[in-house]
């Protein structure tokens, strides 16, 4: 049986880079998916199923793909929090979050079209972030990077700075948990270094 294309279901380039350094040249397609659309107070429920509706959302164009879906969202104090709508929204989150620890979740899906077969998963990483100061929030904020982010960091950037320490995976903050995506796709029954280029 032939190997079924990886696919990426998803714009963000940190995904990308993170298959790529582990071996896998995936296929990308954005889902542009609603995430309106889905609401939950549970955050782990919330990441598994907006990862599932953004890998169902390509899927049909890939009759014999493997097709992984991901979905990140911080959760602070109950608070649920994905990509901030605008600069003074970053900024009064980075005023509430700073040192304090936050707890960062990653929705997974994988659907395996060949097989008619998926799995969904969540990772938790808690997450330290520095006692920042007024001037350094309003500076990182200014480079457009919160912007772009759950939780309104990039730990594979300048937001790497503002982060003191993590308990858990490490790639699952940059929205990708390789560990777990290995666990998942051999629970389908592959692995992972079959899909490596």
């Amino acid at each position: 049986m032939s190997m079924p294309t990886f696919v990426l279901a998803s714009a963000s380039p940190a995904r990308r880079r993170l298959l790529q350094m582990a071996g896998i040249e995936p296929v990308v397609r954005t889902s542009h998916f609603d995430e309106s659309l889905v609401q939950d107070p549970n955050p782990g429920v919330l990441v598994e199923t907006l990862a599932r509706c953004k890998a169902e959302t390509v899927a049909s164009e890939f009759p014999q793909g493997l097709v992984l879906g991901c979905d990140s969202v911080l959760a602070l104090r109950g608070e649920i929090h994905g990509k901030p709508a605008n600069p003074e929204e970053a900024i009064a989150r980075w005023r509430q979050m700073r040192g304090q620890v936050g707890d960062l979740y990653t929705g997974h899906a994988l659907l395996d079209r060949t097989r008619h077969r998926q799995v969904v998963r969540h990772r938790v990483t808690r997450v330290h972030f520095a006692a920042v100061s007024d001037a350094e929030i309003e500076a990182y904020v200014a480079t457009g990077e919160p912007l772009v982010c759950a939780g309104c960091f990039a730990l594979e950037g300048q937001g790497s700075l503002f982060v003191e320490k993590l308990d858990g995976c490490h790639t699952n903050v940059i929205g990708l948990s390789m560990p777990l995506l290995r666990q998942m796709m051999t629970e389908l029954g592959y692995q992972v270094v079959d899909f490596w280029a």
